[in-house]
């Protein structure tokens, strides 16, 4: 039976690049969920009878909150929910299901990257009928809906057995639990050539997969493991738990620094890699070559006609606007678009449904193409795999010829975490009144040629979204950039980018902080980050 139950709003429900994400004390507030998902379903029209994905990345109380859910969408008139098994879907799990069954919505519950267990990170997401993020504009409503809700409605019914397979019935809608790899797996084996990766494993080829004790360990257990037939124990830590083990589920450098260990080891496998605690986000290592984030964008797009379901070849390549240009250099030599999008995934779904573009990446370790409208780590560890099967090169061979062919972009990011709040923003302010007088300064060898603070008109919907990242272009096409980060949930994040295009290739193997010391040195200065955040050095460098 459906009840109506008065409630208060709460303030701080303004959704960031990636939803809702809080400590998971803030989610377990009287009525803090129910009146966040009232507050979606409030902004939703012509959903009644419809069709609800519910799944997340098994973090601490993503089952508590899933119950919630399922509870609140049958009050409100949804015909059926479903749900991955144990809660667990992945992040592009969740897009490629809304896409598949034709889904209405879908409710992720995720803290992507960020830390899990009862002191951890929790998060809650709706993605649209394209299987994508919600666009700002729905984000904006369901925030404003958020500051004058008075009421939910939900549905008085025991909670579900989200462990078994099968149908269940809470008031009118039907709650089907559905094996959380099966159709993520069967879209896997229409892009690639599994039976050419199979014979590279045949034939020797290794791999070590680090799921990080999040959502991505059953679905590389299944594909790696169980379908290509990688040796058993390919796979590591991939039994998806609620603190995710005690790790940083973050696949970079720092907290994978044992997987790149391996990797530059004398025992190092073919490639290492790795996802993050909602499997969107990629590591890719191969024998004694880290690949950053950028460069795989770019030598994947390069690569893609190689895998099957990219035979006819790319129709452009979006690029969030702090990832490296190298993806540029790859559009211009194929004839094909490039797009430059704010940071956040949901501003590449209107690109990809218009056919402007097939591959999209972000430089904090998100690739994906137009087969879901999320990042998804698996696939770009997959479709590497491909290429490395098709090409019967190294990791470190792959990398090198593309240097050469498209020159190389040093890049590096600098990540400031945790700082005070007031501090980071008078730093984005101070530099934002200041780029009128930017332009034209020297220092030392460097020019700066212009400095904006990044504006994007969206070639579909005509929307604009500005103030997006503070950018500082040198005459030299170096560039610095300064935006704060919308994914974390405690103070604030200040990442810092800094690039340098070399063509020359006898001056690509350079280490690359010292390719590009005068800069780091330089985006300290221009910005006086020790000032305002109290810091002499970032927290993560990747």
């Amino acid at each position: 039976m459906a009840k109506e139950i008065a409630t208060t709003p709460y303030t701080d429900q303004r959704p960031g690049t990636s939803g809702l994400r809080k400590k998971v004390p803030v989610f377990q507030q009287r009525h803090y969920v129910e009146n966040f998902v009232q507050s979606i379903f409030d902004c939703l029209e012509d959903y009644q009878g419809q069709t609800l994905v519910v799944g997340g990345d098994g973090r601490y109380y993503n089952r508590e909150a899933i119950q919630t859910i399922l509870k609140i969408a049958a009050a409100n008139g949804f015909g059926r929910a479903v749900v991955g098994r144990g809660g667990i879907l992945s992040t592009p799990a969740v897009s490629a299901l809304i896409r598949s069954i034709k889904a209405f919505g879908g409710i992720v519950l995720s803290a992507s990257h960020n830390p899990g267990g009862p002191d951890g990170d929790f998060g809650i997401k709706y993605n649209v009928a394209n299987g994508g993020p919600a666009p700002e504009k729905v984000t904006d409503a369901i925030y404003a809906r958020t500051r004058e809700i008075a009421s939910f409605k939900i549905e008085e019914a025991p909670d579900v057995d989200i462990d078994a397979l099968g149908a269940a019935q809470i008031g009118a809608m039907r709650v089907e639990i559905v094996d959380s790899v099966e159709n993520y797996a069967a879209l896997m084996q229409t892009l690639f050539d599994f039976d050419r990766i199979r014979d590279a494993f045949r034939a020797g080829f290794t791999i070590k997969f680090d799921a990080m004790s999040a959502v991505t360990g059953p679905y590389a257990s299944a594909i790696l493991e169980g379908m290509l037939g990688a040796a058993p124990g390919s796979v590591m830590h991939g039994e998806p738990l609620p603190d995710f083990g005690g790790h940083h589920p973050d696949p970079n450098l720092v907290h994978a620094a044992h997987l790149y260990d391996l990797a530059m080891s004398a025992k190092a496998p073919d490639l290492c890699a790795a996802s993050d605690g909602d499997g969107d986000r990629n590591l890719i290592i191969g024998r004694n070559r880290f690949v950053t984030p950028s460069d795989s964008l770019a030598i994947l797009a390069a690569n893609a006609h190689l895998a099957p379901g990219y035979k006819n070849g790319v129709a452009g390549i979006a690029r969030s606007m702090p990832t490296s240009a190298a993806a540029d250099r790859v559009a211009e030599k194929l004839g094909i678009g490039i797009y430059e999008t704010p940071t956040g995934w949901k501003f590449f779904g209107n690109l990809l449904d218009a056919g402007l573009v097939t591959i999209c990446g972000e430089e904090s370790a998100g690739t994906g193409s137009n087969h879901v409208r999320e990042k998804d780590g698996l696939w770009a560890v997959l479709l590497w795999l491909d290429v490395l099967a098709a090409r019967k090169q190294s990791v470190d061979a792959i990398v090198r010829e593309h240097w050469a062919t498209y020159g190389r972009n040093y890049y590096s990011r600098h990540d400031y975490e945790e700082v005070e709040a007031d501090g980071a923003n008078a730093l984005i302010k101070t530099l934002r009144d200041g780029l009128p007088s930017l332009k034209g300064k020297t220092f030392g060898a460097l020019e700066v040629r212009d400095a904006d603070d990044f504006a994007y008109h969206d070639p579909v919907d005509g929307s604009d979204s500005r103030n997006q990242g503070v950018r500082v272009m040198f005459a030299d096409g170096s560039r610095i950039v300064y935006r704060l980060s919308g994914t974390g949930t405690a103070g604030a994040t200040l990442r810092v980018y800094i690039e340098r295009y070399e063509a020359d290739p006898a001056r690509q193997f350079v280490e690359t902080q010292a390719a590009l010391a005068d800069l780091v040195a330089l985006s300290r200065e221009i910005a006086g980050i020790e000032r305002f955040t109290k810091r002499n050095a970032p927290s993560v460098i990747t």
